[in-house]
């Protein structure tokens, strides 16, 4: 029988580079000879890590429906809709991945509800993690390693968002007001200090952030030695 995979979890508000470093480190594993879990991106098309809410046709789905501005939308909706998306790509995608032996990055997880829906939109932290918990399941809420790439000046976030294009460009949570992106980013960084989440300063160098990535996740590589 395979050894289980290992599930990693780089999390973050938008215009951390998240997905960026999903992408660079599952490149990495790959080079050193492990077998990943790669699914369909619902935005792009491409095979890469994944990126949730999205990754099998329901979830990716309800990615589009969710990041669609013209379709109003609660935030216990939201709440719904993210753990619904959650619920089929892990049990599709990511659990069979893990039994078969393939390691699983994914950029987000349900600690992003808990900002954006939780500390952002005000929804109690304990039902999100409860419905996360009854619908997806405690294995998916502990994984083998998580990062939290924090963004602790506004105005670059901001730079970094404007460089993605026009207002008409960002989705429902991008274009949302100043006050509701203070208090996500913020979301975030309590998350890490109550959960003892590592905080990594995505102002950094892609570079200087990746190292400091792969220095966690390197000891769950080196137990399989």
């Amino acid at each position: 029988m395979s050894e289980r995979g290992k599930y990693i979890v780089i999390e973050g508000g938008d215009g951390t580079g998240k997905s960026t470093q999903a992408v660079a480190l599952d490149a990495t594993l790959e080079l050193l000879g492990y077998d990943t879990l790669r699914v369909i991106n619902g935005d792009n098309g491409r095979f890469e890590p994944v990126q949730e809410p999205g990754g099998t046709p329901r979830a990716n789905e309800l990615r589009r429906m969710i990041k669609d501005k013209s379709i109003e939308h609660t935030p216990w909706q939201d709440v719904l809709w993210f753990t619904e998306a959650r619920q089929s790509i892990w049990n599709e995608a990511i659990l069979p991945a893990l039994e078969s032996g393939k390691h699983v990055i994914t950029a987000r997880s349900y600690l992003s509800t808990l900002a954006y829906q939780g500390y952002g939109e005000g929804i109690p932290l304990d039902e999100i993690e409860a419905i996360t918990r009854d619908m997806v399941g405690e294995e998916y809420m502990n994984p083998d390693f998580v990062a939290i790439l924090a963004m602790f000046d506004e105005a670059e976030r901001r730079q970094r968002m404007q460089g993605r294009g026009t207002d008409a460009n960002l989705d429902t949570f991008e274009s949302k007001p100043q006050e509701f992106q203070a208090s996500m980013q913020d979301g975030f960084v309590q998350v890490a200090k109550n959960k003892g989440i590592e905080l990594i300063n995505a102002s950094q160098t892609r570079a200087r952030i990746y190292s400091e990535l792969f220095n966690g996740v390197r000891p769950l590589l080196d137990s399989e030695a």
